[in-house]
């Protein structure tokens, strides 16, 4: 049986695709005018089912695994969705699995289960103004007073912190790398936390992105994440899962520009004959055909091995950062290549091809850049 079309996973597209039809694409210009996302998607996408997909039922989700996501996200970029819209509506994808990991069930019942309602909107800051895949060397300090951590420093490039009611925050609560770093949950509102300024970027424009400082901010004890000192294996368990899921919208990106493509090229007619006709133009549609086959066959390898395996496995480590890369490489090519097939139309704000253009730079930059990763293959591969 093929694990990617079961009838329960063709229902789920199918669902995702009206859905994504019904409540995103008409309403996403306007979103990406405004810089983020209503809070009332986050309600709707949960009452449809969907915000919840791939978490447990008995932490407030609607069960599933790492291929019910994929199928999530692959369905909204096809009907018209972005990867900005995946980054902000499921921004709690990288907020909360930390938290779930950890076992806490106060930390469950206030964070998790409200916001997998679409009730609370989280996200995680761990970059800093300072550093970025480097996470070992954060400087964001907590100091343990009392029933409290004193916490000082800053972070930037955060998803969803504007909108956001809390953050799964990375700090130094010990000693230099790795072993120093713990994992608190900072409330929105708590005295000496803010949003510093929101961030303009150049694609994800629907998806919100803040500063945020912190200065002498009081979080309760109760707020930790697991173990003092237990935070960067906490991150390194999600990892794989992040570039699994970067390598995702790389190759659905890559597909939704391929097929605005496609049609771009039968509709346009030049000299008389429609694009499509042109035997440059068939070649182009080839080979980004060819390489979009190849990111996706490789990502969903990557998640069958990271289902059947653990994610602390060197293979699957290696296979998931293989993926991130090889769907950066084709997704920056094949939207660029579809940019160009559909002329001055293309470069026009008001084209769909342009947002998949914009959007599709920060997935090599982001969650591990493809330099860093490169580099971490050569380390696994024993080079």
């Amino acid at each position: 049986m093929d694990l990617w079309n079961t009838p329960e996973r063709q229902a789920l597209r199918e669902t995702v695709t009206r859905f994504t039809e019904r409540e995103i694409v008409p309403h996403l210009p306007q979103w990406e005018d405004e810089g983020q996302l209503p809070r009332s998607l986050s309600k709707a996408a949960a009452a449809a089912g969907i915000l919840g997909v791939g978490f447990a039922e008995e932490v407030g989700g609607e069960g599933g695994d790492a291929i019910d996501t994929a199928v999530v996200t692959e369905a909204i970029i096809e009907a018209g969705g972005s990867a900005g819209v995946i980054a902000s509506l499921f921004t709690h994808g990288i907020a909360v699995p930390h938290i779930i990991d950890s076992g806490n069930p106060d930390l469950i019942d206030r964070f998790v289960r409200p916001t997998l309602a679409g009730e609370l909107i989280g996200s995680l800051g761990v970059t800093e103004p300072d550093g970025g895949s480097d996470v070992a060397n954060i400087t964001t300090r907590a100091v343990r007073d009392g029933d409290h951590y004193v916490v000082n420093g800053a972070k930037t490039f955060i998803t969803s912190a504007v909108r956001g009611d809390f953050v799964t925050t990375a700090v130094r609560t010990g000693e230099p790398g790795f072993g120093g770093i713990s994992l608190l949950v900072v409330e929105k509102g708590t005295p000496g936390f803010e949003v510093a300024r929101p961030l303009r970027k150049m694609g994800w424009h629907c998806s919100d992105t803040a500063e945020l400082s912190f200065t002498d901010v009081r979080v309760p004890v109760a707020n930790l994440v697991g173990e003092e000192n237990g935070g960067f294996v906490l991150l390194m368990q999600q990892f794989v899962n992040e570039r699994l899921g970067l390598a995702l919208q790389g190759y659905a990106t890559a597909q939704r520009a391929l097929d605005l493509a496609v049609r771009y090229a039968k509709e346009r007619e030049t000299f008389g004959k429609p694009l499509a006709s042109r035997q440059v133009i068939r070649h182009k549609l080839v080979e980004m055909h060819r390489r979009t086959s190849a990111a996706r066959t490789v990502t969903r390898a990557a998640i069958e091995k990271s289902l059947a395996r653990s994610v602390t496995d060197p293979d699957v480590i290696l296979d998931a950062l293989m993926a991130k890369n090889t769907a950066v490489e084709t997704v920056e090519w094949v939207v660029s290549e579809a940019v160009q097939i559909h002329g001055g139309a293309g470069y026009m704000r008001d084209s769909e091809i342009d947002r998949h253009y914009r959007d599709a730079r920060i997935i090599g930059i982001g969650g591990g850049a493809t330099e860093v990763l490169t580099d971490l293959a050569a380390k696994l591969l024993g080079y």
